[in-house]
């Protein structure tokens, strides 16, 4: 997987810490394409006199550019808000902390990694079927391959999550849950970002058919109703917030698997 070298580079330009930083997006899926953009996303930790002043400082940083020809995205979340994602049943800031595609880390990460696993519960099953819904929409309004490609990938990662009680962003990893062509589809993405998807013969009944087996396995799974980790992701936070004046290790990386 080709990601640019200079990468890591990124949470030095920042105006806060980054307690981490991950790729997200196509690359995280297992289908980026040659002219895909880069989907940054991570924590920031806001210093303690723009959390309880009266100027407080911003929760969600978004920033968008170009570099040496590619299209950065990065988006970071205050620790805190982060954390109260986390336990929203919130698929999105699950996979991005757990993604393989480390581009920053420190010990602060390692804490959530470990907490992460106390923040899954069946009711994720709502989240990946809702965002499946969205972008079965998408496809049949535009015939575009990318909306039909994330429809299927939302779908397996949520079967997965609900049968294993774990968290696979990668489609690539999840074909044995899916129907037979959908190698050819992610083979088809990686040559184009944008572009009309082929024939797929079935392709509504196997998006049905999944749907429901997502909806059954919701259900059915042995994952807990509710989160665990709401005390130890708040003394996280708390802890995070007090020591902030201190020294506190960040490693720049570019790791994958």
């Amino acid at each position: 997987m080709n990601l640019p070298a200079w990468l890591p580079e990124l949470p030095g330009e920042q105006p806060h810490p980054l307690a981490f930083a991950t790729v997200s997006g196509a690359h995280l899926y297992g289908f980026p394409s040659a002219d895909s953009d880069v989907d940054v996303r991570g924590v920031h930790v806001l210093p303690a006199e723009q959390v309880v002043g009266l100027r407080t400082g911003p929760e969600t940083l978004e920033r968008t550019w170009t570099r040496e020809g590619v299209e950065v995205d990065l988006v970071t979340h205050d620790l805190a808000k982060f954390c109260r994602l986390l336990l929203n049943r919130n698929g999105y800031v699950l996979e991005q902390l757990l993604s393989p595609l480390v581009v920053t880390s420190s010990p602060l990460h390692g804490e959530l990694v470990t907490l992460a696993a106390g923040c899954l519960t069946r009711h994720h099953a709502h989240h990946y079927l809702g965002f499946a819904r969205t972008q079965w929409r998408l496809f049949e309004r535009t015939g575009e391959l990318k909306p039909l490609l994330y429809t299927f990938r939302v779908l397996l990662t949520g079967l997965h999550l609900m049968r294993a009680g774990e968290v696979e962003a990668d489609l690539t990893r999840l074909y044995g849950y899916g129907p037979a062509y959908l190698p050819d589809l992610v083979a088809a993405k990686r040559e184009a970002e944008h572009g009309a998807a082929p024939e797929v013969p079935g392709a509504a009944e196997d998006v049905a058919r999944l749907t429901a087996e997502l909806a059954e396995a919701g259900g059915t799974s042995a994952l807990p109703d509710a989160a665990t980790a709401q005390e130890p992701l708040h003394e996280l936070v708390v802890r995070t917030r007090l020591r902030l004046g201190d020294p506190w290790q960040v490693t720049p990386s570019l790791s994958g698997r």
